[in-house]
């Protein structure tokens, strides 16, 4: 079983950046695939990116293509998301999850979810 904490979520303006982070438990975090999912009020959840195991791949919504950055370092078991060019629009609750697949864009592939952290943009 796997255990996720989100954090570096905060209130930062638009055109500003965050850099999520998320911190795993267990010896086996390079076995899983890792993605950032986010819900704003109202809203369904959306998929927002996803990596492989080891990095090689990685997937991106349309909507924050050429803004947002995953990474993962599995010496730390830690897993981020560098948000620039922050918008309204982005702002959500942001959730990282594990998953035995590759990269999956689909939350159902997704067995393992952090508490999530909040992300507020302010025009």
């Amino acid at each position: 079983q796997v255990q996720l904490v989100e954090s570096g979520g905060g209130l930062v303006q638009a055109g500003g950046s965050l850099r999520l982070s998320c911190a795993a438990s267990g010896r086996t975090f390079s076995t899983y695939g890792m993605g950032w999912f986010r819900q704003a009020p109202g809203k369904e959840r959306e998929f927002v990116s996803a990596i492989s195991r080891y990095g090689r791949y990685t997937n991106y919504a349309d909507s924050v293509k050429g803004r947002f950055t995953i990474s993962r370092d599995n010496a730390k078991n830690t897993v981020y998301l560098q948000m620039n060019t922050l918008k309204p629009e982005d702002t959500a609750i942001y959730y990282c999850a594990a998953s035995s697949s590759v990269a999956p864009m689909s939350g159902y592939e997704y067995s393992y979810w952090g508490q999530g952290t909040q992300v507020t943009v302010s025009s």
